[in-house]
């Protein structure tokens, strides 16, 4: 934590904290990152200010958007884990894995629940993971709003594309249809 708050004297520094679903370690990692920041001014060093952001990779953690939205700059939903704690289902598992679905009604209502509660917040969310980088799913995302997308590299091409050729304004409802549809593969594929 010493050695990025250094780094953000000399520039724009993004935290994003992973993994988190309680008060207690949203407080605590925001203690351990102010202790950070006091032991620096004891030995004079120079530090700069951070934009903090939480990964919403949790259910819990998407259930409780207004505790995090209190206290961090900006979200990241981590699709990959969401997919798998919402679904409880380990997508390494060759018996249980075809079981993953990011098109599952209750994922999806996490992920565009997040994207509308930032947004109504006046905060930042990205979507990061396979779902992000999935240019069958950029229709949809940018459909409920978002605006920034994390993947691969090799993803990059195909889903600017998608973006290039989408008009926002006209995903939006056929977006909240597809989140409220008992089969959002099929909205999808329509």
């Amino acid at each position: 934590l010493r050695a990025i708050l250094r780094a953000a004297a000399h520039g724009k520094v993004n935290l994003l904290i992973p993994m988190l679903a309680h008060g207690n370690e949203i407080r605590q990692t925001l203690a351990l990152i102010e202790q950070a920041r006091q032991e620096l001014d004891r030995k004079g060093m120079v530090h700069g200010p951070v934009q903090l952001g939480a990964m919403i990779e949790i259910p819990a953690a998407a259930l409780s958007l207004r505790m995090f939205l209190q206290y961090f700059d900006y979200l990241s939903i981590g699709t990959n884990d969401l997919i798998q704690y919402t679904l409880a289902i380990d997508r390494v598992d060759e018996t249980v894995s075809h079981l993953y679905d990011p098109l599952h009604p209750a994922v999806l209502q996490l992920v565009a629940g997040t994207i509308a509660e930032c947004l109504a917040q006046g905060k930042s969310v990205s979507v990061c993971g396979e779902m992000a980088g999935d240019p069958a799913m950029t229709r949809l995302l940018l459909g409920l709003g978002l605006r920034s997308f994390s993947m691969h590299p090799s993803q990059i091409l195909a889903v600017k594309q998608q973006i290039l050729r989408s008009d926002t304004r006209k995903l939006r409802s056929w977006a909240q249809s597809v989140v409220s549809s008992e089969d959002p593969a099929g909205q999808i594929a329509g």
